[in-house]
């Protein structure tokens, strides 16, 4: 399965050329459409439900089906790092994963929140560099509404396979643009209408007194060790804490979570009441 069109073609991101082996993870790969471009079976392999299942999938999706000797598949393994991988005769080749434009990810936003009439609600994430991470939150968006994520294309996670395990599928339909400028692609979205909402435990404002949650809104949440860097900060229109007691932070992805559930009651309590 392919990215939505309106990706950005070509570039390879994390998780580019990547082999994901093993009988189950190949067939949670493939049901959950993870870009691929060939799945490798040994030809001496046993063919239980599984394996089944595997070639079912992947002949579903237009995938190449290639049959090679077990001693093809390791050597294969070997050559991406994987030397002594268990592969149980089963290797699914991945695409590279292909980003939404930045800009294009903001008209998809508008255009889905005008179907449903809700302000647009982007989700963005400063420096987050563990992909369970980014999965995690990719799943948190979906279930709360937004419309997309936007991550930085340095020094940050990408979706390749861990990420996308982690969201259970949810990044085969969840549109993910990747900026070469983060602070430039949010002051962008600034400039044309949208507010921005960081997430941080020194923010001035308490996310339950977020003015902004029933606008046109990107809500961005820092790196597990640094938070916001400085200059996306200064850029939110407004920075929110997340009341916690004790003196434990929120990593990026239960940080990220519990303010889509706030922003989604917040607007619901704002339509309820006519404003």
């Amino acid at each position: 399965a392919a990215a939505p069109a309106r990706a950005a073609g070509g570039g390879s991101g994390p998780g580019s050329g990547e082999l994901l082996v093993g009988r189950n993870p190949v067939i949670e790969a493939l049901r959950a459409g993870y870009p691929a471009k060939r799945l490798f079976l040994a030809n001496s392999l046993d063919q239980d439900e599984r394996v089944t299942e595997a070639a079912r999938l992947a002949g579903e999706s237009g995938l190449e089906i290639r049959e090679v000797s077990r001693s093809e598949l390791d050597r294969r393994c070997e050559s991406q790092g994987q030397p002594g991988a268990a592969h149980q005769g089963l290797v699914l080749q991945t695409r590279p994963y292909r980003y939404w434009n930045p800009e294009d990810l903001l008209e998809h936003a508008r255009s889905k929140a005008d179907e449903a009439g809700v302000p647009p609600l982007i989700m963005a994430l400063d420096g987050v560099t563990d992909p369970h991470n980014l999965g995690a939150v990719a799943r948190s968006a979906a279930a709360f509404g937004a419309h997309g994520l936007l991550i930085p294309e340095r020094r940050a996670a990408g979706v390749g396979i861990a990420a996308w395990k982690t969201s259970a599928g949810t990044l085969a339909r969840l549109p993910v643009a990747q900026a070469t400028n983060l602070t430039r692609s949010l002051k962008s979205y600034k400039s044309s209408g949208i507010f921005l909402a960081g997430l941080d435990g020194d923010g001035e404002t308490a996310l339950e007194s977020l003015d902004v949650a029933s606008d046109p809104l990107v809500v961005v949440t820092g790196s597990e060790g640094k938070g916001l860097s400085r200059l996306v900060r200064d850029t939110c229109d407004q920075v929110a804490r997340i009341p916690i007691g004790g003196a434990e932070s929120l990593n990026a992805s239960v940080a990220a979570g519990v303010a889509l559930y706030e922003i989604t009651r917040l607007r619901s309590a704002s339509a309820k009441s006519g404003h």
